[in-house]
């Protein structure tokens, strides 16, 4: 009679939920697959019906994300002579010359400020809050908590218009300052929620006993407790950044110029014969760099609390 293992699955098992993880990871990579792919498409390509699989690559969408255009008549054309550069060349080709840079570089630079703003204050704020609510007899501390969760019940968008009277009255509508509070408010209770957890993990002990040493309470908490909490703030981090990066409906109701962030530039980037397909997809893939750059850096604080697990008294 063979040995049967409750906890080792058997080999057929893990054929098949490799198979199964396999073919998730395609279904949903397929979408940022052709995302991509529509980047470097031609405009008539990205419209073709039925949609086209093997293309013939270019960058007009880059090079149109980045610049404005105009079309103009063959004779106007003729008389500038040929093109200079490989972009212009690239667009005159459709008849169309370059007249000037886009508003995409700026609204992107919105995006970092805010986006990685926000995340910085909330991981500061959070850090703070987590660490006293953990650590310290706090009046009330369940009935705090409770009412720091409490405001994640309600869709952010349904308070918009009293927020954006008041940002309107503070003169904080269409400003950096102004989105990087507003998305900080809206994520620190979950950085708050996160970051206790992973704090309460971590034993007293620890700091009980750097203090014997001599540490101040500051002392210990910045070599002692956040080191080990580096997993806890780096998922909080991620999570944090990834809603100030992508949010949408705040972004387009309190800015218009100054502070606009890419999400609700994208959508409305429109080439000389219509919405201009190539160049939205170039914008998306462009977008989706700085988080996956952000995730990709912080994998080690992940990893290792995946090998390692919470440190637990």
């Amino acid at each position: 009679m063979s040995s049967y293992s409750v906890a080792e699955p058997s080999g057929a098992q893990k054929l098949v939920a490799g198979a199964l993880v396999i073919l998730y990871a395609c279904i949903t990579s397929l979408p940022l697959l052709w995302i991509i792919a529509t980047g470097f498409k031609s405009p008539s390509d990205a419209i073709a019906y039925p949609p086209k699989v093997i293309f013939e690559p270019t960058v007009e969408g880059y090079v149109n994300l980045f610049t404005t255009r105009t079309r103009m008549p063959q004779e106007q054309l003729d008389a500038l002579g040929p093109p200079q550069t490989w972009y212009d060349k690239i667009v005159r080709k459709d008849g169309v010359i370059i007249t000037g840079a886009s508003r995409f570089a700026g609204r992107f630079y919105n995006s970092v400020i805010i986006g990685f703003g926000s995340t910085a204050l909330c991981i500061v704020l959070g850090t703070a809050a987590a660490y006293a609510f953990s650590r310290f007899k706090v009046p009330f501390k369940d009935d705090l908590l409770f009412f720091i969760l409490s405001t994640r019940m309600m869709p952010p968008i349904a308070v918009a218009i009293p927020i954006f009277l008041m940002f309107r009255q503070l003169g904080l509508s269409d400003t950096h300052a102004g989105l990087i509070l507003l998305y900080t408010a809206v994520n620190l209770s979950l950085s708050v929620w996160l970051l206790k957890g992973f704090i309460d993990e971590i034993p007293v002990e620890y700091e009980e006993a750097a203090l014997i040493d001599g540490y101040t309470r500051f002392q210990a908490f910045y070599k002692v407790v956040l080191p080990q909490a580096a997993t806890g703030i780096a998922s909080t981090a991620i999570f944090c950044l990834i809603f100030a990066w992508n949010e949408y409906a705040f972004a387009v109701l309190l800015t218009s110029g100054t502070a606009q962030t890419a999400p609700p530039f994208i959508p409305t980037i429109i080439g000389v014969s219509g919405q201009d397909w190539p160049a939205v997809a170039a914008g998306a893939t462009i977008f989706l760099v700085p988080v996956m750059v952000f995730t990709i850096l912080l994998r080690k604080h992940l990893l290792r609390g995946i090998t390692f697990g919470a440190v637990r008294k």
